[in-house]
């Protein structure tokens, strides 16, 4: 049986996007998320329903690749679907398509439902994937890693703000982009945008937290690392390939 699917529109507006008018990365993760977010309510799966189970979904990796991205005022239409899954891990796709059905971008993404109590991964609920209808399989998709850097990279501190926490008590993912892409320099992001992105989320950072963000973008290259880190704790890294705007 397919798995089923879930699309709706969306009008880009001012504060999804950046000084270019062009949708930030960041916004599209949170764009992602809540058509996925939508669905589950669709299917009636509450963040309620889930959590009386004593687990949150929690995303340990995407992949995104993007050919261009909507500026504010553009009509566009999500979708996504929950493909496959396996005892412990979910994979998840997403689309962001133009007003004319061009497809912008194409998401991918790893999820876990943490328990609660113990803070770690937990069995994914039966009763929690039975209503996406997804292929149940011992292998899912493995998704492209973050390339191996160092960790001593140039790095400018944060701390974790109230607003950057989330419902399952830790710094909500799309924030992750928002410390990675601010440490690289305004001209560049305003002459440039993301084409492939693969970003892995190793520890949880939560509310007070001080965390830093390196980064290493060699001139010869348009590749770019990022490293997040709570003191020598890593909390995700990412790779991401860069295209002219």
């Amino acid at each position: 049986m397919a798995a089923n699917e879930f699309s709706e529109p969306h009008r880009i507006v001012y504060y999804e996007a950046d000084d270019t008018g062009h949708l930030t990365l960041a916004m599209l993760i949170n764009l992602f998320v809540l058509v996925s977010e939508d669905q589950n309510a669709a299917l009636g799966l509450t963040t309620e329903f889930v959590q009386s189970h004593g687990v949150g979904w929690v995303v340990t990796q995407y992949h995104l690749q993007l050919t261009a991205l909507p500026k504010t005022g553009d009509q566009v239409q999500l979708k996504t679907r929950a493909t496959s899954y396996n005892k412990y891990f979910a994979y998840r796709e997403y689309w962001l398509f133009d007003a004319d059905g061009q497809q912008l971008a194409y998401g991918e993404g790893i999820w876990v439902t943490m328990s609660y109590a113990t803070r770690k991964i937990a069995t994914i609920p039966a009763e929690v994937m039975a209503p996406y209808q997804s292929t149940q399989s011992v292998r899912l998709p493995r998704l492209p890693r973050p390339d191996r850097v160092t960790t001593d990279l140039p790095a400018k501190p944060y701390t974790v703000r109230y607003f950057d926490i989330d419902g399952n008590g830790h710094v909500n993912n799309a924030h992750y982009f928002d410390w990675m892409l601010d440490v690289l320099p305004a001209d560049f992001l305003r002459t440039h945008q993301p084409a492939d992105v693969r970003i892995r989320f190793e520890n949880e950072v939560t509310y007070g937290e001080p965390v830093t963000s390196g980064y290493q973008l060699p001139a010869e290259t348009l590749t770019s690392q990022h490293l997040v880190q709570r003191d020598d704790v890593i909390a995700a890294k990412a790779t991401i390939q860069w295209q002219a705007r």
